[in-house]
């Protein structure tokens, strides 16, 4: 067996998630069906982040060991054929032995997509919050400030529940965030992209709950230094829609586990 990594697209709004729940259909068990179909073989993939259901990925990365036999030219057009175009396999390497899809990751990075026009956009409905209020994008700008660098998150995050931590250990919502800007892209599209070392559940669109408040006026920029310093989830935001959410790119350490 010899490790493998591919990067991963799809379309969230089509599965309850990326992560495998029985019962109902995932992007992981859309994926793992389909390499047992062409291997006949089980193979287990380790994901960089689970994403919630109708949330979308873009730069997705999954690690997984397959038969050292494989072409994995052939294998991804093979995926492709079996999981597109819902799921798309965009590329696949051989890895080094201990690349690790979720525990080798330095950064993650998520796009949010905003469409601020009175009329909504039928070709936008399954990749954008339709806002049609005009928003205060210097507001939403002057707001980001107050996110970059290491917080504790817990005012923008779902307390996992206890059997999620690790060994009993308290779960810590302390993140650090490299990078937040919210653009006007034209025509009413604005997007919002956050780069961190990891996220929390329901972080990123949580925080796009709140600065959508402070662009809508109904807060101040400054109330976001305040709900990050409080920690409270009551006082922010409800969280954004999953469908304008993107899981866009994963960093490794000078990119290493290609071969």
């Amino acid at each position: 067996m010899r490790r493998a990594r591919m990067t991963v697209a799809y379309k969230g709004d089509a599965f309850h998630g990326f992560a495998t729940n029985p019962g109902v259909d995932t992007v992981e068990s859309h994926l793992t069906g389909a390499l047992r179909q062409v291997l006949q073989v089980d193979i287990n993939i380790v994901a960089a982040g689970r994403t919630d259901a109708g949330v979308h990925g873009w730069g997705q990365v999954v690690s997984m060991d397959l038969p050292d036999t494989v072409d994995l030219a052939v294998l991804r057009k093979q995926l492709n054929a079996l999981c597109g175009p819902f799921v798309v396999v965009r590329e696949a390497d051989w890895a080094e032995p201990d690349f690790h899809a979720r525990f080798s990751a330095m950064w993650r990075s998520y796009r949010y997509t905003v469409l601020n026009s009175p009329v909504p956009n039928p070709f936008m409905v399954e990749t954008a919050w339709h806002i049609h209020s005009p928003l205060k994008l210097r507001a939403m700008q002057l707001a980001c400030d107050a996110v970059i660098g290491e917080h504790d998150f817990s005012a923008f995050c779902r307390k996992p529940k206890p059997s999620e931590g690790e060994h009993g250990a308290e779960f810590s919502m302390r993140r650090y965030v490299m990078n937040a800007d919210w653009r006007d892209l034209g025509d009413g599209v604005l997007r919002f992209d956050v780069r961190a070392n990891a996220f929390c559940h329901q972080m990123v669109r949580s925080l796009v709950g709140t600065f959508i408040e402070i662009g809508l006026g109904k807060r101040p920029p400054s109330d976001m230094r305040g709900l990050i310093l409080s920690g409270d989830r009551n006082q922010a935001a409800q969280v954004a829609p999953p469908h304008g959410l993107c899981l866009w790119e994963v960093g490794y350490p000078a990119d290493p586990g290609r071969l």
